[in-house]
């Protein structure tokens, strides 16, 4: 890829809006092309804290050259403020969250709309795209989590953490007493423990939202219910359906979509655009400068050759 030029003298900072989409508070972050050709629209995975994915968006802003409007949006009460007093919320009230806020807020946009979707965030995008096709151009799934692995320990590990009311609460009561902390103190515990290896970009996000009760309850509570809808079989057919409208990117060893999964789409689905990247990035891309970059560029290659040439 070789959008160098792309990346030259459109650097924009993103702004924090919080809106209520369907009485729900919702965090979002945002960047307006003066422009814009189409609206990227892009969809986290769990947590569904935006702020992690800062770096990724302002590059993918700069490396789309200003040329599209970019809007990321948050998942109810994956918040920094309690706003839904604790209540716990399912994946397809997720889903349907994501396609409120686009009836409500893009729809007069007058330009396509491209959903990027990370992980689980890639599923909502494909039910987004489900519900409002009339006004979906095009579907981008990162690292997709669309099917249980039953080889990942890791997922059957969250599994039983999630299937237990006592467990989910004793975790996420750990995490929020570290949230309590003064913030130089719960930095360098998460620099230190699950972020070795993070931005400082990924460090504040978990500081500021991660390590609260609610939102953490609300991760394990979304995964619960991922892992009992995820175990059915795929839509193959709407896939096969809306080929030219998808296209996914792998990681190698990502247990959340293995390159197995890669291989039965593309049986499955044999016009679908699929990619691997091997630069050595991981699931959680969003949470280094350089994965943020690197994935950034390929989503403005793919949009620009899709969408925009």
């Amino acid at each position: 890829m070789s959008l160098e030029n792309s990346h030259l003298n459109v650097q924009r900072t993103l702004a924090f809006r919080l809106c209520t989409v369907s009485s729900y508070k919702t965090e979002l972050l945002e960047i307006c092309s003066d422009d814009p050709k189409l609206h990227v629209l892009f969809i986290p995975g769990n947590p569904g804290i935006v702020s992690f994915y800062k770096d990724f968006l302002e590059s993918l802003y700069e490396f789309l050259g200003g040329s599209a409007s970019v809007t990321a949006i948050g998942h109810i009460s994956h918040t920094k403020k309690n706003w839904e007093h604790g209540r716990l919320f399912s994946l397809q009230q997720q889903i349907d969250h994501k396609v409120d806020f686009i009836e409500q807020e893009l729809k007069n946009t007058g330009v396509p709309i491209v959903l990027v979707g990370h992980s689980i965030g890639s599923y909502i995008s494909i039910e987004t795209l489900r519900k409002t096709p009339e006004k979906v151009k095009y579907c981008i799934g990162l690292y997709p989590f669309l099917m249980l692995n039953p080889l990942s320990e890791k997922q059957t590990d969250i599994k039983k953490v999630a299937e237990s009311s006592i467990l989910s609460a004793l975790l996420s009561f750990s995490m929020a007493s570290v949230g309590l902390l003064p913030r130089c103190a719960s930095r360098i515990i998460v620099s230190n423990s699950i972020g070795k290896s993070w931005s400082a970009t990924a460090v504040d996000a978990a500081c500021s939202h991660l390590l609260r009760y609610h939102t953490f309850r609300n991760m394990i509570f979304m995964a619960l219910t991922e892992f009992r809808k995820l175990s059915e079989t795929p839509d193959w057919a709407f896939m096969r359906e809306n080929q030219s409208k998808m296209a996914f990117l792998f990681g190698v060893g990502d247990h959340w979509g293995p390159l197995e999964m890669f291989d039965e789409i593309a049986e499955q689905v044999p016009g679908i655009a699929l990619s691997i990247e091997r630069e050595g990035h991981t699931h959680s891309f969003c949470c280094s400068e350089a994965g943020s970059v690197w994935v950034a560029q390929y989503v403005a290659s793919l949009i620009k050759n899709q969408l925009l040439s």
